[in-house]
């Protein structure tokens, strides 16, 4: 990389918890799930997908719980509890990313998490865990469906999913609707403990990742190696504000693994 990415690029710091360890304290109970839709993972899919659902031993997951300790390491530090995942440009693995560390998230410690798919026009998360899934935010936004009937409930504790539904052509603007950013603030304060993951479309292709980062505490930035042209990350790096870069993930051409 040249001079410029390394002066805009925010490194996670080393992680200050044992990403192995659970913290889970013995009197903490998990949200009931009883009024979310319930709905099955197709696990091969998603293991064809690179979808770490399950806690198999391999190089892939440990990778991914190092970025999870980093991650909660300093967004503890700063209050950050709404994290927008995106990428440069399309297929460098923001949506696995999005997917596994939510998964990761959930598993390991005590918090919530909510793992809501914001690509309207290309929605994927559904697909590649294999979820039918009949309705999401566009139909929140656009026929007034109550959020309740949105959110999904895989069978994984202490995670939630909101698809997006069908693709739509106008998602910016539902993306920088103030009904959009009431959303947000109310997915944050319904529960003090919840970690919201924001799956949305690349920087360079469309505005929605840009109207939408007002609404999220930090970006986390997705850029694969070997593929994304260093002129791309940098033109991404300088949409996002400084102050909101979480960090950025190197997701390797054979998208087994993960550095950062």
């Amino acid at each position: 990389m040249n001079q410029q990415v390394k002066e805009n690029s925010t490194e996670l710091p080393t992680p200050a918890m044992n990403g192995e360890k659970n913290n889970t304290p013995a009197d903490w109970t998990a949200p009931s799930y009883s009024k979310s839709g319930q709905v099955r993972i197709d696990y091969r899919l998603a293991e064809k997908n690179h979808c770490l659902i399950e806690e198999k031993a391999c190089p892939e997951l440990e990778n991914i719980k190092m970025l999870r300790t980093r991650l909660l390491s300093r967004t503890r530090e700063k209050g950050w509890r709404t994290i927008m995942v995106t990428s440069a440009n399309p297929g460098e693995g923001k949506t696995v990313t999005a997917i596994n560390l939510a998964f990761a998230m959930a598993r390991e410690y005590q918090q919530t998490v909510a793992l809501v798919d914001g690509d309207l026009r290309n929605p994927a998360i559904t697909k590649y865990l294999g979820i039918n899934a009949q309705r999401g935010l566009v139909d929140y936004f656009v026929n007034s469906t109550p959020l309740q009937e949105i959110i999904l409930w895989p069978g994984v504790e202490k995670l939630t999913i909101i698809p997006a539904g069908k693709p739509v052509v106008n998602s910016t603007e539902i993306i920088g609707s103030p009904s959009m950013k009431a959303l947000v603030a109310e997915m944050k304060a319904r529960y003090h403990d919840r970690y919201v993951f924001f799956d949305f479309p690349p920087l360079l292709t469309v505005a929605d990742a840009i109207a939408f980062i007002p609404q999220v505490d930090c970006v986390l930035l997705v850029v694969e190696a070997g593929r994304t042209p260093v002129q791309d990350i940098n033109r991404a790096l300088n949409l996002i504000p400084s102050e909101k870069l979480l960090g950025l993930v190197l997701n390797k051409e054979e998208r087994e693994q993960v550095s950062y």
